[in-house]
This record gives C-alpha cells, structure tokens and sequence, in this order.
C-alpha cells in the first residue's frame, strides 16, 4: 500500500507540474533573435518546436503535447491582421491554453544592420508591410527602417496586451540565465532540464567563437561583416545612414526602452 500511495502521489505531482506548463509563441521583427530563442524549446524534451509553420498547421496540432512555435508563417485563406502573419481572432480561439505568448525585440540598429540581407532579396522577411513595394526605391537601410518599425508598432499593437516583452540584449548578456528565467515562468521543471539549458546557453554567444552555433532559418541571413552582435551597427553603418533612419525608429526604440545616439 506504501509503495502504491508514494506511486499515486508522484503522479500526482506529475500531472500537477504538467498542468501548470505552458504552449510558447514567439513573435517579433526578422532578426530579433527568434529564431535562437525559438531552438532553446529544442532542447526541452516535453516540448515539440515548430519553426515558422504555417498558420493552418497551428490550428489544426494536436495540443495535449506541449508545442512551441516561431513566428507562424501566412496562409492564403487566412487574411492576416496588419503587422502580423496570422489574424490573431483565429489564433486565440484555437491557440490552447494555458500558454505564453513572447514579443522579442532587438536594438533597432542593430536590427537594421541585420535584415539588409533579407529585404535587399525583394523585402524576404514577413510580415511584409502593405506598402513595402512604394518603399524600393528608398535606400536599403530605410527599407530595413520602415520594416522593424512596423512589426514594432502595427504588429505589436495588436497582441500588446497578451504578450511578454524579452529583448534580445538580455538574451545574450546572459543565457543561461535567460533560459533558466524562462522555464521558472513556464513551470518547466529546472533540474531535469540544467544541461539542455546550459547546453542551449553555451551556443548563445555575442561573437562567433567555437562555442557559437547559429539558429538554423538564420543561417541564409548570416553575414561575416562584423565582430558582435550587441552593437553591431557600429561596424555596419555609417554615421550618414545612422541620421537617415533615427527619426524614423526613435518613438518606437524609445518605448521598448532603447537608448539612441
């Protein structure tokens, strides 16, 4: 009978540490570090990772296995919410719960410098903005502007009120830390999980030294141009392209707490 009450009770405890773990999402502007903070989920063995499924997908997942996801691609049918790749009513209706949803947001410079390589490539990152095609004939690094200051403040308009901010900075100022954060709030059990954690924190570095491994969808964008990554539009930008975009991120980057030159 001892053996069976110990049995029922870790049970018990089981379903109940269970119960309170959460379904991810994260959202955010392209290279933002969602796609690194994404694989962190790849290394939890009770969540499955989806990297940019697409939306019908999402909504038709079985979801008594805990599921991760980054940034749900569009699909035709589904016409999305501006500043967003899915229209968040069909979201929250078969979204389950309990979960979390995350906006990850990264120094606006910083970011620009990064999405060069996507939106030179016929503005590649999505949500594209609706206007993006009236922006071509714009210099590339207003292009890259006008795209992180529309998912951070059309597409975070919408979900302001569901989401909880993480920034990009504290991410890779800390790793482990973060992660260890993260699986707290998640209710994700902390010491069955210290080495996926401290194996997924070790690849999370600010240069590219042997310990670092790059987020698989980030690789195409991946350049060798610069040296860090938290401030890295030191080494890519120019003083004259820094003037260019400043009145156009200022507001938004000043919101999420960023200082500007």
């Amino acid at each position: 009978m001892y053996h069976i009450s110990c049995y029922l009770t870790l049970k018990s405890f089981i379903l109940k540490l269970k119960s309170k773990m959460q379904h991810v999402l994260i959202l955010g502007c392209g290279r933002s570090g969602t796609s690194i903070f994404g694989e962190l989920f790849q290394h939890l063995d009770a969540y499955t990772y989806h990297s940019e499924p697409p939306f019908k997908e999402l909504i038709k997942w079985d979801y008594n296995k805990l599921l991760a996801v980054k940034v749900p691609r569009e699909d035709a049918g589904l016409k999305p919410d501006a500043g967003l790749s899915f229209p968040l009513s069909v979201l929250m209706e078969h979204f389950a719960k309990p979960h979390q949803i995350f906006w990850q947001v990264r120094h606006p410079l910083d970011a620009i410098a990064s999405l060069k390589v996507g939106i030179s490539k016929n503005w590649g990152h999505h949500p594209q903005p609706k206007d993006w095609q009236q922006w071509l004939s714009q210099p590339l690094v207003k292009q890259c502007a006008h795209h992180w200051n529309y998912i951070n403040t059309v597409g975070y308009s919408k979900v302001r009120d569901l989401v909880k901010i993480t920034w990009f900075e504290d991410m890779l100022a800390d790793p482990y830390q973060f992660a260890l954060d993260l699986t707290k709030e998640l209710g994700i059990d902390i010491e069955t999980n210290r080495k996926a954690l401290s194996t997924w924190a070790k690849r999370v570095q600010n240069t590219n030294n042997k310990h670092f491994i790059e987020a698989e969808t980030s690789r195409p964008y991946s350049t060798k141009d610069h040296k860090v990554k938290v401030g890295r539009w030191k080494e890519n930008l120019t003083k004259k392209e820094v003037d260019m975009v400043l009145p156009m991120i200022k507001k938004t980057a000043e919101e999420f707490g960023y200082d500007l030159p």
